[in-house]
C-alpha cells in the first residue's frame, strides 16, 4: 500500500490533512516533521503532509527550513479549517483543571479563553495537539481538534479559539525536484539576494515585469551569515507557461541562492 508520513500521534491535524490528501494511503505517524520528511527522502514513503502556514500565527518556520534544506518538492496544497476544543476526562469539571496541555500554537490561539475560564491553570506545550490526550487525568485538560474521538474523553461543545476564522495551510511533498511537464496555479521558491540596498526590490521587480502576482513573502535568517535573510516567495503562476519559466530562470540567475520549492494547485 502506498504510504504518506505526517506528525502524530493519531488525531493530529497533520493526520487529518494526510488522509484528505491521500485517501486510501497508509498513514505513518512520526514524533517530528523531520522524521516524516526523512521517510520520503529515504523512499519509504511517497509523500509527507507538512503544515506551512497558519492564518493567525503565520509561517511554520521549521517546515519552511525543511523545504529549503531537504530534497523534497511540494506538489499540492490544502487549506484546513482549525476548530479547537477543550478535551477532558469524562466527569472532570472546569474548576478542577490545574494543567492544560497542547501544541504551542493551539495554546496561543486559545489564550483569551484560557485566561478567562482557566486563569489558574498552567499551560504545558506538547509536540502536537493529539499528544495532549495522553496527559488527561482528574486535574488536566488538553486542546485538540473537533474531529478527535476517544473513549472516555469529552470535548467542549464550542470552538474555544479566540478567533474562529482560523486555517492552516498544508503542503504535500514528494522526494526530488519538480516533476517533468508539471502545470500549476502557484509556484513557491526561496532565494538569497546580494546583501546590498535594493536587491530584494530588484528581485521582486522581475515578477512585476512579467506580470505575475505575488501572494506571499516571508523571511528567515541565513543561519551561517548573521544579518542576512532567505526569502520565501509564492506567486500565481503556471510553471508550464514559458513566461513563468523565464521569470523564475531570470530570478535564479539574479540570486546568490535559489531553490524552487513547489508548484501546485
Amino acid at each position: 500500500m502506498p504510504r504518506i508520513g505526517c506528525l502524530g500521534p493519531a488525531g493530529s491535524f497533520s493526520e487529518l490533512a494526510a488522509k484528505k490528501f491521500c485517501a486510501g494511503y497508509d498513514v505513518a505517524l512520526f514524533p517530528s516533521f523531520k522524521e516524516a520528511v526523512d521517510e520520503v527522502t529515504s523512499g519509504r514513503a511517497e509523500f509527507a503532509a507538512l503544515p506551512i502556514e497558519n492564518s493567525l500565527n503565520g509561517g511554520v518556520l521549521r517546515n519552511l527550513d525543511l523545504l529549503e534544506r531537504e530534497d523534497v518538492f511540494a506538489v499540492r496544497e490544502l487549506v484546513l479549517p482549525i476548530d479547537h476544543r477543550l478535551a477532558t476526562r469524562k466527569g472532570v469539571r472546569l474548576e478542577e483543571i490545574r494543567y492544560v496541555y497542547s501544541h504551542e500554537q493551539a495554546i496561543g490561539q486559545c489564550a483569551e479563553y484560557l485566561a478567562r475560564c482557566l486563569p489558574k491553570a498552567q499551560c504545558i506545550f506538547t509536540a502536537s495537539t493529539a499528544e495532549s490526550l495522553e496527559k488527561l487525568d482528574a486535574v488536566s485538560a488538553g486542546i485538540v481538534g473537533a474531529h478527535v474521538r476517544r473513549d472516555g474523553v469529552v470535548l467542549s461543545r464550542e470552538n474555544i479559539a479566540d478567533n474562529k476564522n482560523n486555517y492552516t495551510r498544508f503542503m504535500l511533498v514528494k522526494r526530488g525536484g519538480a516533476p517533468k511537464d508539471i502545470s500549476s496555479r502557484k509556484a513557491f521558491f526561496c532565494a538569497v539576494c546580494e546583501h546590498r540596498p535594493g536587491s530584494l526590490l530588484e528581485l521582486l521587480d522581475i515578477f512585476s515585469r512579467y506580470g505575475f502576482n505575488l501572494t506571499r513573502i516571508e523571511s528567515r535568517p541565513v543561519k551561517e551569515r548573521f544579518g542576512e535573510y532567505r526569502f520565501f516567495i509564492e506567486l500565481e503562476a503556471d510553471v508550464s507557461d514559458p513566461r513563468a519559466r523565464n521569470a523564475l530562470g531570470e530570478a535564479e540567475l539574479y540570486c546568490r541562492q535559489f531553490k524552487l520549492l513547489g508548484a501546485y494547485d
